[in-house]
This record gives structure tokens, C-alpha cells and sequence, in this order.
């Protein structure tokens, strides 16, 4: 199976394409898509959505996985990485995939098997459980390889958990 993981945001939207077959995770593709910040955020936002369609059309996962928004202090941030991740879901949904929501907490915890974990333990774990020579940069790609890799594990623990 394929899943294309996302780790929205207006400034860069980080993806990660990996295969899941039995219990080996596999990368197949990842990196980010960047908006400058000059441009008007409609245009931003057309720029995420096209990229994600192509991802779709290019590496046709199965399943999507995107991370779900935490508030943080910076309410207009947080607008933003909103307006960032609908039209992720709008890509995936046009597309006819699911997107499946995990919070960090989720994604440490199916990563690291520590919900706490610091940012450099999720990406140590995310180049181990991938064999990858080096962590992928910049940070949102990692975190959306991790995301990738909480919605292989959290599918295969639902998947366990819907035969009893």
C-alpha cells in the first residue's frame, strides 16, 4: 500500500510518499512544497493545492494521512496552517482519498512509542525506520514521513483491533 503524508503550512506544506507492505515501510518520494512569501495568500494556496493533485495523479496513494492543528500562541499562524491543510484535504478529496487526521501526540507516540518525544527523536526514528542515509530537511518533510508512518501503524493496529 501506498501513503502520502502531509504536514501543512503556508510557508512550506512538507509530504512524504511511503509503501507499506507487510510489516517494511519503504520511502518512495518526499520533500516540501514552498510559497513565497511575497505572494497573495490565494496564490499560496493554489500552489499547494496544484503540487498535492500532482503527487496524487504521480505516485497514486491509497491512503493520505495529514496532521491535524494544534493552536498554538499565534492565533494568525494558525489560520493560515487551517487554510494550509483544507486545501490538502480539498486535493485529496477531489482525488476520491480519505485523509486520515493524527495529532503530534498521535504521531510521537506511533514514531517513537513516546508521546513526549523531542523533534530530533522523531527524525532520528523516522531515517532508522526507513533506512534513510540522513534525516530529511527540512523539518516538515521529516514530520510528514512520520505522519506517513503513524497512519501505517495506527491502520494496521485498527485493522487488528476491527477482527476481534
Amino acid at each position: 500500500m501506498v501513503i502520502l503524508g502531509i504536514d501543512p503550512g503556508i510557508a512550506i506544506t512538507g509530504f512524504g510518499i511511503i509503501s507499506y507492505e507487510g510489516n517494511k515501510l519503504k520511502p518512495i518520494h518526499y520533500g516540501c512544497i514552498r510559497t513565497a512569501a511575497n505572494l497573495p495568500l490565494s496564490f499560496r494556496l493554489k500552489k499547494i493545492f496544484n503540487e498535492i493533485e500532482i503527487l496524487i495523479k504521480d505516485y497514486n496513494p491509497q491512503e493520505t494521512a495529514i496532521e491535524e492543528i494544534y493552536f498554538n500562541s499565534n492565533a494568525k499562524t494558525a489560520f493560515a496552517v487551517g487554510q494550509a491543510r483544507g486545501v490538502a484535504l480539498l486535493a485529496m478529496a477531489k482525488s476520491n482519498l480519505n485523509a486520515s487526521g493524527y495529532t503530534p501526540l498521535q504521531v510521537k507516540q506511533a514514531v517513537v512509542g513516546y508521546g513526549r518525544a523531542d523533534k530530533l527523536q522523531v527524525q532520528n526514528m523516522v531515517k532508522a525506520l526507513l533506512c534513510l542515509t540522513k534525516i530529511p530537511k527540512p523539518d516538515d518533510v521529516a514530520d510528514a514521513l512520520a505522519i506517513a508512518i503513524c497512519h501505517a501503524h495506527s491502520r494496521k493496529m485498527n485493522l487488528v483491533g476491527s477482527r476481534e
